[in-house]
């Protein structure tokens, strides 16, 4: 495996290559704007398919402003009823697994994922006959199973649930160990933003800030909360960007019990969710709750005092050990949902060669794999289209329905 200063050399010199000639035409089978989870993985199956790919993006493989961006994501296939989605985790796990193994620093730590659910929420038993339905490894635990097995919690509901084969993944070194491996295999970069194009019934090229036109017979923009902007007549008032704050906090001293193995990822639904401490960063505890809204491009990623203190309340109650614990890092993201938490993978609604993919943000990652394939099946024409990604089913106003 390549080490990082030669990635970076790589993706230079081939980004070099494109942007060599400006002014001139290159020509692709296929462009995809955007080089997070969900780009890249098309990127990836559309290389596969033997298409000539040319990757773009306006700042990097999951740079500090992308929603793909950041440490670490958690994988989980327990989703209530939505089948859709426990099988496109249960797919994507198997591929984010195998790009581990090709790695010398794991990418995959298997955690396990432990739910909470208040009052008997319908959903935690929805979960369960889901997981089974497709043959999903799951255990049930009541309050003494828990106790015993996971003392460093404290939990009111009735009842958990423990995925043993889930867990989390490294974000960031997922999505740029990925692009790494697309460099040296045929698939072009380009690091540069894309003008918003205005295409009638076709779309013939794009243009490039330095004014390079680059065409190809296809164009896939997997643009994350840049979508609205590049399309803000199909996509301005249904893609919805919110801010999301992320807490890393410190365990005492010598005390392992918040790092893995010994801890799960969790999520107590419809509320906050967390990571165990993965090398050495201190345990993550963030809220599910959709924030304020928020440009990616120019609003400032600082943490008040309020939201420090407003977490440090939920840590304690949660987590009775880390009570003191010391705020170590801390993080501002952005979800970039539907108007249902549906994502978005669809063909422009007026235009035949240009395709949407995105509306992944809040549970989006863990599904790259699964959805790079899905978005390469309609491209080449050979996928099976689930209406529940359709463009037509979005709405102008956000009514949330996936967790």
């Amino acid at each position: 495996m390549p080490t990082r200063r030669k990635f970076v050399k790589e993706v230079t010199a081939a980004a070099a290559l494109v942007s060599a000639a400006k002014g001139q035409k290159s020509s692709y089978d296929v462009v995809v704007v955007g080089s997070g989870v969900f780009g890249a993985w098309t990127a990836h199956h559309l290389n596969r398919a033997g298409k000539r790919v040319l990757l773009v993006d306006a700042y990097g493989a999951s740079n500090s402003r992308a929603s793909s961006g950041g440490e670490s994501r958690i994988i989980r296939c327990g989703y209530g009823a939505d089948g859709v989605y426990t099988r496109f985790a249960k797919e994507s796990l198997s591929q984010w697994q195998e790009l581990s193994k090709r790695t010398t620093n794991p990418l995959f730590h298997k955690s396990g994922v432990l739910w909470f659910g208040k009052n008997n929420d319908p959903r935690i038993t929805a979960t369960i006959e889901t997981l089974a339905k497709f043959k999903v490894p799951y255990e049930k635990l009541n309050q003494a199973d828990l106790a015993k097995r996971f003392p460093q919690f404290v939990s009111e509901a009735p009842m958990a649930v423990f995925e043993p084969d889930s867990g989390a993944l490294m974000a960031r070194r997922c999505v740029q160990t990925l692009v790494q491996e697309m460099a040296g295999k045929g698939v072009d970069m380009l690091l540069e933003p894309v003008l918003p194009p205005s295409p009638k019934n076709k779309l013939d090229s794009i243009t490039t800030a330095s004014k390079r036109t680059i065409s190809a017979g296809e164009f896939v923009f997997a643009c994350g909360p840049w979508l609205g902007k590049v399309f803000p007549n199909e996509l301005g008032s249904r893609i919805f960007p919110t801010r999301q704050e992320m807490f890393f906090f410190g365990a005492p001293a010598g005390d392992r019990r918040f790092a893995v193995p010994a801890m799960p990822c969790w999520i107590d639904l419809g509320d906050v969710y967390g990571v165990p401490d993965l090398e050495n960063r201190g345990m993550k505890i963030a809220s599910d709750q959709h924030g304020a809204a928020f440009d990616p491009d120019s609003n400032d990623r600082l943490i008040s005092k309020e939201s420090v203190d407003a977490m440090r309340k939920i840590l304690a109650k949660r987590f009775p050990a880390m009570k003191n614990a010391p705020l170590v890092e801390s993080r501002v993201c952005q979800y970039e949902n539907t108007s249902n938490g549906d994502f978005l993978l669809d063909r422009h609604p007026a235009v035949s060669n240009v395709w949407f993919a995105g509306g992944g943000s809040g549970h989006g990652f863990k599904h790259g794999p699964a959805v790079g394939e899905y978005v390469a099946g309609l491209v080449l024409g050979t996928g099976k289209v689930e209406p529940r990604f359709s463009f037509s089913s979005k709405g102008t106003s956000q009514k949330r329905a996936v967790y």
